[in-house]
């Protein structure tokens, strides 16, 4: 059969099988209306927005799992997340790649911009949307890559995205990911609980600044906080595996564990006041397994991780301490 006639002929069972993918579409549409799914493609430009991404690095052509590719650049509304055509004014368009995708040379490389673990179709819309449907488990691609340490992934509910783009603005505030290149994502249930964790590395900055006697950046801040307070705490969850003693007891992260072990320090400090003995982040982990029943390490007792400083009078008496060992020093010489 020669090339052309092999078109037309594919070109027709396209026609056709665009009418059952739109019939597809519509009762996916109904489905998702009554269990209240999301069944929009994802908007690139807003995700590049919502996420702050700038950077973009070309990694080749690469074979890409079509159940990543989630969003579109220009034409996330003309499609269902699962790239079914929205319009039958699509149909031409969509038989005509039917037919190509059928014939001897197959699709060219489609483009795409590559997210954390997703994909969002830069040119290449009903390639993917073709490819679906006859049923490829990936396609060939050119990818851009755009760095992003916020954990983005398939399928992800709107609660995990709220909390993914609260994570970005921390990010963004914090300039964490140039302060500790390599750091560890930090992730958190609460999305709105991002803004305490802002305010702890603030804290620190003042308190960095009262100690050296002169301004500090947030970078450097959020570097120092990161090694000194939050880096030993999660080390420390991680020692006595805190959270997998009750696994089946609960969701939280070792970011949500952080926060409450110093909200717990906190709270004693202030129950207690400047006369209760030194709380470390060992004794907050007692208290946390304690309150939730857990049978605690016999190690944990004789950690000896470095007391949190919590209050003003406490940073102030760092102050003075650092003062007078500057002034021994300058006496001694």
């Amino acid at each position: 059969m020669a090339e052309d006639d092999l078109f037309r002929s594919n070109y027709v069972i396209g026609v056709n099988k665009f009418q059952g993918v739109r019939t597809k579409a519509f009762w996916q549409d109904i489905l998702n209306l009554v269990t209240r799914q999301n069944s929009e493609l994802m908007s690139f430009d807003e995700v590049r927005a919502r996420f702050h991404l700038h950077e973009e690095h070309y990694k080749g052509i690469h074979d890409v799992p079509l159940d990543q590719i989630v969003g579109s650049v220009g034409r996330y509304k003309d499609f269902t997340a699962t790239f079914l055509p929205k319009s039958n004014t699509m149909k031409e368009r969509w038989s005509r790649v039917y037919a190509v995708a059928n014939g001897m040379q197959g699709l060219p490389p489609i483009e795409l911009y590559k997210v954390g673990e997703v994909y969002f179709v830069r040119d290449g819309n009903h390639r993917v949307s073709v490819a679906r449907e006859l049923n490829a488990k990936t396609i060939e691609a050119h990818v851009t890559e755009l760095p992003t340490t916020v954990p983005l992934r398939p399928n992800m509910s709107v609660q995990e995205m709220e909390a993914a783009e609260a994570y970005a603005v921390f990010l963004s505030e914090t300039e964490l990911s140039r302060a500790v290149p390599n750091h560890e994502s930090i992730e958190l249930t609460i999305p709105a609980r991002y803004h305490e964790l802002l305010g702890h590395i603030y804290m620190h900055q003042r308190v960095l600044e009262q100690i050296e006697g002169q301004p500090v950046t947030v970078q450097s801040a959020t570097a120092n906080w990161y090694h000194t307070i939050y880096k030993p705490a999660v080390e420390l969850i991680r020692k006595h595996n805190v959270l997998g003693l009750h696994r089946d007891k609960t969701t939280r992260t070792e970011g949500d564990l952080y926060l409450w072990l110093m909200d717990h320090l906190l709270d004693v400090r202030r129950q207690y006041g400047e006369s209760a003995r030194d709380r470390k982040f060992s004794d907050a982990i007692k208290s946390y397994l304690e309150e939730e029943e857990v049978d605690i390490p016999e190690e944990l007792s004789t950690e000896t991780d470095h007391s949190v400083m919590l209050t003003r009078t406490q940073v102030i008496n760092a102050v003075n301490a650092k003062r007078a060992e500057a002034e021994c020093s300058e006496q001694s010489a």
